[in-house]
C-alpha cells in the first residue's frame, strides 16, 4: 500500500529500509520526543521493523509503518504510520518523524494531511487522532495547519528517557472535513 502526496511517496516498509531506519531512529533530534529511545544496535532496529512488516500480514491491517521519500530525488527523509480501530468507533491515529535536515519545509504537514485524507477516504474512518508532547512546538504547529483540533492534556504518559511527559491530544472528525 503506497501513497503519494504533491511533493512525497510514501512505501510500506520492508527489510531493505533497515538501514534508513537505523540513521532516523539514532538521530538525538529525532528522539527527543520520541518514547522509543535510540536503539542499542542495527539488530535492535532490525527487531522494531520486523514488528512494522508483521503487522502487514494481519487482516484487516490494524498497523501501516510508511517510508517517506522524495519525489523528485527518491532521497528517504523520514517514516510515517497510521494504527486503524477497525471496530465500531472508526478510529485512526497517525504519527510521523523526519530526519532533521528536512524539517521546516512543510513535508511533516503535506504527510499529516495525505493520512487524513486517506484515513477518510479509503478507510472511511470517522476520527483521526494525534498525540504530541506537550514541549513538541514544531509537531503541535504541524497538527494544526493539518486541521486538527485540540483535544486536551493526557499527564505524564509518555515515557521518554526515564521521565513521564504529558501529552496533547488533537483530532479531526469526518465532519471538519469540507468535500
Amino acid at each position: 500500500m503506497n501513497l503519494q502526496s504533491e511533493r512525497l511517496v510514501l512505501k510500506e516498509v520492508s527489510l531493505e529500509d533497515l538501514k534508513n531506519i537505523h540513521l532516523l531512529h539514532s538521530i538525538p533530534e529525532v528522539d527527543e520526543f520520541n518514547t522509543l529511545g535510540i536503539p542499542e544496535n542495527l539488530d535492535t532496529t532490525r527487531k522494531i521493523v520486523q514488528v512494522m512488516i508483521d503487522a502487514q500480514k494481519i487482516v484487516p491491517q490494524k498497523s501501516y509503518t510508511w517510508n517517506i521519500f522524495l519525489k523528485e530525488s527518491n532521497d528517504f527523509i523520514g517514516l510515517a504510520g497510521m494504527n486503524i480501530s477497525h471496530d465500531k468507533y472508526r478510529t485512526g491515529e497517525i504519527y510521523y518523524k523526519l530526519m532533521p535536515v528536512h524539517w521546516k519545509k512543510g513535508y511533516a504537514t503535506e504527510v499529516s494531511k495525505r493520512l487524513i485524507k486517506y484515513g477518510f477516504e479509503d478507510f472511511k474512518l470517522h476520527r483521526i487522532e494525534a498525540g504530541v508532547a506537550t514541549e513538541n512546538k514544531n509537531s503541535i504547529n504541524v497538527i494544526k495547519k493539518s486541521g486538527m483540533t485540540y483535544e486536551g492534556l493526557r499527564r505524564k504518559i509518555l515515557p521518554i528517557r526515564g521521565k513521564w511527559v504529558d501529552n496533547f491530544e488533537y483530532a479531526i472528525v469526518e465532519d471538519d472535513i469540507i468535500n
